[in-house]
């Protein structure tokens, strides 16, 4: 057991990298990417969507590279893969040239994101619980907390951070590597990759994209949201770090509900919750007020993956889990392409204050579709190949 837990533990990392380092640190970089570089936020949310975008690219070819290679070595590579893109972005300030970084991580962090999940599944399987699933996605805040520490005190020199955030996902895939291993023979490639069975949970997928649509926004302008406020750099700073911690901190909150609440019961709450803490923070940019906000939605966001996740262990043969957490990334990874851009015109036409209530009102439509999910219990024969 305890080995188990210290394979999640440094299984983690894997989020911490692909997620917290490559995907939302970038956040933090907007205002000074924007003021160095004369970027509107219509073009900031442009270069998010093109780390979507390269992250639906993964999903689609996750189950064909674990087919070729295996879940670990996919894992292990995509973890290398992060490392470089993020030096490349650290490279120059030419617009194409970071679309194609950016997208280049994103295609990276798919492969992570996915087969760690696999990885994690396998875990709690053996140790019947969730805990190692919620653990695996809660990684995500060590990496916003190191980006948190460390790219608001840098002003306006972004390449700097972004080499830094590089030199980070180095040392992650190094930690990482032997705890990318399953209990299946591994001298061969992994198996088939099994097929995505959506029927059972077209609901939780429906109330996926509508997430994926808006979760990214907050994330992505809410330090924009506070330097428009003329907020301090320590404040930024502040927000930042306890978005992380809190994120780090969601283990303990929600691993017994996502293994004991019935259906789709406990994805529910978590979007309620995002929804509001999307809206406190449009009540005020006072610093309490957004702080309460950065809690609540950190203590929440990367646990919606793991209850979707952990939702796709309950109805899929295990044969398929990779199948159909690959397909539910390609929902997720094309909601969040579309959501920054989307976001950042009506920003741009209105204030910041639009990107936060993008976020609250499609988390609120998507709790209302989860709560009224009710999985099937053993999979339905209609299935859809991610492979074809």
């Amino acid at each position: 057991m305890r080995a188990a837990r210290w394979q999640a533990l440094r299984l983690a990392l894997g989020t911490a990298s692909a997620l917290g380092l490559a995907r939302f640190a970038y956040g933090l970089l907007i205002p000074a990417m924007r003021d160095v570089l004369g970027w509107s936020l219509a073009e900031a949310g442009v270069m998010s969507a093109a780390n979507g975008l390269g992250y639906l690219v993964g999903a689609l070819v996750a189950p064909v590279v674990q087919r070729r290679i295996g879940i670990a070595a996919t894992f292990r590579w995509g973890m290398v893969l992060t490392a470089v893109t993020l030096a490349a972005t650290a490279v120059g300030g030419d617009y194409p040239a970071l679309l194609i970084a950016r997208a280049a991580a994103g295609v990276a962090g798919a492969l992570v994101f996915i087969t760690g999940g696999v990885i994690a599944a396998r875990l709690a399987t053996g140790m019947s619980s969730s805990m190692p699933i919620v653990v695996y996605f809660a990684g995500t805040g060590l990496g916003i907390v190191f980006s948190g520490a460390i790219i608001p005190a840098l002003g306006d020199r972004w390449q700097l951070a972004w080499a830094g955030l590089s030199v980070a996902a180095t040392l992650a895939a190094l930690a990482s590597w032997s705890a990318a291993r399953t209990d299946e023979d591994e001298d061969a490639p992994a198996g088939a990759a099994g097929r995505a069975r959506m029927h059972p949970l077209w609901r939780t997928a429906l109330a996926y994209v509508l997430f994926a649509t808006g979760y990214i926004t907050y994330i992505t302008f809410l330090s924009a949201y506070l330097v428009d406020r003329h907020a301090p750099v320590a404040q930024v700073t502040l927000t930042w770090t306890v978005l992380g911690l809190a994120v780090a901190a969601a283990p303990a909150l929600w691993s017994r509900p996502i293994t004991h609440w019935p259906g789709g019961r406990a994805l529910t709450v978590l979007l309620a919750l995002l929804a509001g803490a999307a809206a406190l923070a449009l009540v005020s940019s006072a610093s309490p007020v957004v702080l309460a906000s950065a809690v609540v939605y950190g203590a929440t966001f990367m646990s919606v993956p793991a209850a979707v996740t952990a939702l796709i262990k309950a109805h899929t043969p295990p044969a398929d889990w990779t199948a159909t957490l690959a397909a539910f990334t390609v929902l997720f990874a094309a909601g969040q392409t579309a959501g920054p851009w989307l976001a950042g015109l009506l920003a741009d036409h209105f204030s910041t204050d639009a990107t936060l209530a993008w976020t609250a009102i499609l988390c609120a439509v998507a709790a209302l579709i989860a709560s009224r999910s009710r999985p099937s219990a053993t999979p339905r024969p209609s299935v859809i190949k991610t492979d074809a």
